[in-house]
């Protein structure tokens, strides 16, 4: 009896120790752990990450939106901005596009309705009217950067959405367009948002209303989103158990709500019912009259577009798509899926292939997590190759267009006879923006080049006309001298060809600035303001 007494004391105080030491573990893992995570979800997280991560790349993406002052595309301007001020300003011009109706005004209406908040206020420059946009869309780039972080914790783990976060932040070509108001960059950042949300095996955040909402928006605001997510879509269903319930209770419902929005979103500017999506899509990918802004070979996305685009990244999305696990497989399908539909168009731009890049920096990613050796010279050649690249394409090539837009504000504000003035940009169609970067309503022309939509087979735009013979094209245009404009904006190239008319209508070149190291074609290496001098011209005679 007293062994098994003393046993069962034994027993008992061994009980009574266990449980004192679990309480002092308890007592620990809450003191260490669970109470700071508690108090900055509380008080310290925004968007479910570190305060001071999500404050580090909203500045970097401010940083990153000042130091790009170049141009890149005409459609940065031409819709959005451009539309966006005729919207809220009534006066500018809308290109062709919006009087065949193949775009839609749901994107011109966020920027518009900026304009409209800054009119009312007083505080309508044009300072505000460039900058606020790109500001605005600087910071919807750095939510997509922190949801590509947060899907990546959630699928691996720190350390490797750590390495797929610093490849999406050095992208050269990201940083070169996510501030920029295209419509590929809000369908970059509206993709990147809806794969946080989509159903990828291991995520926690997967909502498939959110996603298929996101994916719908992105329809709307550029028809061709849509590409990218057909092979993803197509996966969800396919894994989906309840196929009916998906499409009936939240794809069919997402897509009416989103399409009536933007039907009646178009009605209102347009005046008439019109589905803007099925106008770009027939005109661009059926008819594939793209090709009139230039053709390329299909090979093309494989042989220099993707390869640029990823830069030096190239050899570690390789290396990655070797080492990611099988679940990752859709992310290189949607890649390869999107380049091969793109290479059946012959219209090819580098922009076009921008939504997938985010899903490239995941293999990216997989491969400098798996770098053990000689990694610091690895991560310095990839950082100073890319931030280099950014650098001189934000801050050096094609920066005329926009330089000389500053000058012309000049011209409006600072000079007394703005009444006079009156500005013809000759250079090829929408290489400036216009009003948008003016803001005041001063006379201005540029040479137009609407594609044919009614079938001629020698048809010629006005752009196309006027190089075929430049002096020529100004002699019969500009007859009568009340018609002449006071400014002449041309590239250099263009100078000499055209240098008769300029002498004998008395033009003096009053600027010049730079635009490029590498011209081509009928674009120079510098952009020339030629400023007709009538005093001196009454003078002489």
């Amino acid at each position: 009896m007293e062994h098994v007494g003393g046993d069962g004391r034994l027993f008992f105080r061994g009980l009574q120790n266990r449980s004192h030491e679990k309480m002092k573990l308890r007592k620990r893992k809450s003191t260490l752990y669970v109470s700071p995570r508690n108090g900055s979800e509380r008080g310290g997280d925004l968007l479910g990450e570190n305060t001071y991560l999500v404050l580090f790349t909203v500045a970097l993406r401010i940083c990153n939106c000042f130091l790009v002052q170049t141009s890149f595309v005409p459609d940065e301007y031409w819709q959005s901005l451009e539309v966006a001020h005729h919207m809220v300003f009534n006066y500018g011009y809308l290109t062709w596009e919006w009087t065949e109706r193949l775009r839609g005004y749901t994107y011109p209406l966020i920027f518009a309705s900026m304009y409209k908040i800054l009119h009312l206020l007083g505080k309508d420059s044009v300072q505000l009217l460039i900058w606020i946009p790109r500001l605005a869309q600087a910071l919807l780039s750095a939510i997509a950067d922190i949801r590509l972080y947060s899907l990546m914790k959630q699928l691996e783990n720190q350390q490797m959405a750590r390495w797929v976060f610093f490849c999406q932040l050095c992208s050269w070509f990201t940083w070169y367009c996510c501030t920029r108001t295209l419509t590929n960059t809000m369908e970059t950042v509206l993709t990147i948002i809806a794969l946080f949300y989509y159903p990828l095996e291991g995520s926690k955040s997967m909502n498939s209303v959110k996603y298929s909402s996101l994916v719908a928006l992105a329809f709307i605001i550029r028809p061709t989103a849509v590409i990218p997510w057909i092979p993803l879509v197509f996966r969800h269903f396919w894994q989906e158990q309840k196929k009916l319930d998906l499409i009936l209770y939240q794809f069919l419902p997402i897509g009416f709500v989103t399409l009536s929005l933007s039907l009646i979103i178009d009605r209102i500017f347009f005046g008439q019912w019109t589905l803007v999506q099925y106008n770009f899509l027939k005109f661009n990918v059926l008819q594939n009259m793209g090709t009139f802004y230039g053709s390329n070979p299909w090979h093309w996305y494989f042989s220099q577009g993707f390869p640029a685009v990823l830069g030096t990244h190239l050899p570690f999305f390789i290396h990655g798509c070797f080492l990611a696990p099988k679940r990752y497989r859709i992310l290189l399908v949607t890649v390869l899926w999107t380049l091969l539909l793109y290479s059946i168009l012959s219209h090819k731009e580098f922009r076009f292939i921008y939504p997938v890049l985010p899903f490239c920096m995941v293999f990216c990613g997989y491969s400098l997590n798996h770098i053990k050796t000689w990694k610091t010279p690895v991560l310095s050649f990839l950082f100073l190759s890319n931030i280099l690249l950014a650098l001189y394409t934000g801050l050096v090539h094609q920066r005329g267009t926009l330089d000389v837009m500053t000058h012309i504000q000049e011209l409006c504000y600072n000079n007394p006879n703005t009444s006079a003035a009156s500005v013809f940009i000759m250079m090829p169609c929408h290489s400036t923006p216009y009003y948008s970067h003016v803001h005041y309503p001063l006379p201005m022309r540029f040479l137009q080049c609407p594609p044919d939509l009614t079938g001629k087979s020698q048809y010629l735009d006005e752009a196309d006309t006027f190089y075929l013979n430049p002096l020529n094209w100004l002699y019969k245009e500009f007859h009568n001298d009340s018609t002449l404009p006071t400014h002449l904006i041309i590239f250099s190239i263009l100078e000499e060809e055209i240098s008769a008319f300029l002498i004998s209508n008395s033009y003096e070149r009053t600027a010049v600035f730079f635009h490029t190291h590498l011209p081509e074609g009928r674009t120079g290496s510098h952009i020339y303001v030629y400023e007709r001098k009538l005093k001196r011209k009454l003078n002489r005679s």
